[in-house]
């Protein structure tokens, strides 16, 4: 089976690389020339550079390979201006789709990493229950309406062509919730904070919180290739529910209990911060970690979500826990010299 993961040198995109071989899959990582090989060390990697901005370009670079399986998990969290976030997920997505049909490849499965933020703010009143691919999303970060007009895209795609009567595009959707684990650097924030003695959170109001350690979004994504159904979207976590201070107070524990100073602001504190946030990083032209996206994404108190629709059609099942999973990842952060 022959199968190109594009994003592949990010957090994600390396651990999908890894799986891919491990299972003896012919593995094209696809990235930016000036994008790092640090954890693609297999010589059994082919790798691909693709220029997500260029439909005609991407034929050129698509044409005469023809994939089984294509995982997009090429995308950014974080831009300095909104209109990055459209360029590069939505329609960078398009560009990439567009392609593929241009060039009649014969794909069985085009697995789109999106993400629980397409939903937004919703089902916040208490008690909080679990959002439902029921619910009409409702995005409150560029990153997340960015990533929903994908998925919208896709969807309209396939309508058109059931009006048409043409074959629909096999595209199969995951939507995970908080991605943590080894070589990744916005929850390494917090733990490098923690071992510097203080940790901050915001809102007095119960926050929900789920997680999903890398190795299940992994799991899920070669579930989602074999089983999944065209058009149809999964919300992935653990299946726990977790509260704000847990995460911290597991950190803390792996570190092996550092002194610290937790520190609880109201939501106009960290508004404030964000916005400085967000300026200075205009100014300097160096993305912050606390800017406008990451106001409404840390003000959000549910994050709970239904995640039985992968356990019935995928069989997935998360085996790590964020008991396990946080000592797996700051064991990592430590060995390599991050902590």
């Amino acid at each position: 089976m022959k199968i190109l993961i594009t994003g592949a040198s990010g957090f994600i995109g390396s651990f999908i690389v890894e799986e891919a071989l491990r299972r003896g899959m012919d593995t094209w990582a696809a990235m930016r020339g000036s994008s790092s090989k640090q954890y693609l060390k297999s010589p059994d990697i082919h790798f691909i550079e693709l220029n997500l901005d260029s439909q005609q370009q991407l034929e050129e670079q698509l044409r005469g390979k023809d994939f089984d399986y294509v995982v997009h998990a090429a995308g950014v969290t974080k831009c300095l201006n909104t209109a990055d976030f459209f360029r590069i997920n939505t329609e960078g997505t398009k560009n990439l789709v567009r392609a593929i049909q241009k060039v009649n490849m014969p794909l069985k499965r085009f697995v789109y990493v999106s993400s629980l933020s397409v939903f937004g703010a919703i089902r916040e009143q208490q008690p909080y229950s679990e959002i439902l691919e029921s619910d009409t999303p409702q995005p409150n970060t560029a990153y997340g309406k960015s990533k929903l007009e994908a998925e919208r895209w896709l969807e309209q795609l396939n309508e058109e062509s059931e009006r048409k009567n043409e074959p629909l595009f096999p595209y199969v959707v995951l939507r995970p919730t908080g991605v943590y684990g080894p070589r990744e650097r916005d929850y390494f924030l917090m733990a490098k904070s923690i071992k510097q003695h203080s940790d901050f959170a915001v809102g007095y109001k119960r926050q929900d919180i789920t997680f999903v350690y890398v190795q299940d979004v992994v799991q899920a994504v070669f579930l989602a290739c074999e089983k999944g159904k065209t058009g149809r979207k999964y919300f992935l976590s653990d299946g726990e529910v977790y509260q704000s201070s847990t995460f911290s107070d597991l950190i803390r524990e792996e570190l092996g209990h550092p002194w610290w100073i937790r520190v609880t602001a109201p939501i106009w504190v960290l508004r404030i911060v964000t916005w400085c946030g967000d300026k200075i990083g205009h100014m300097t032209g160096k993305i912050s970690a606390l800017n406008n996206d990451k106001y409404h994404i840390l003000k959000q108190r549910n994050w709970r979500c239904d995640i039985e629709p992968a356990r019935r059609e995928l069989g997935f099942e998360p085996h790590y826990q964020l008991k396990e999973g946080t000592k797996l990842t700051i064991q990592w952060y430590k060995e390599n010299g991050w902590l």
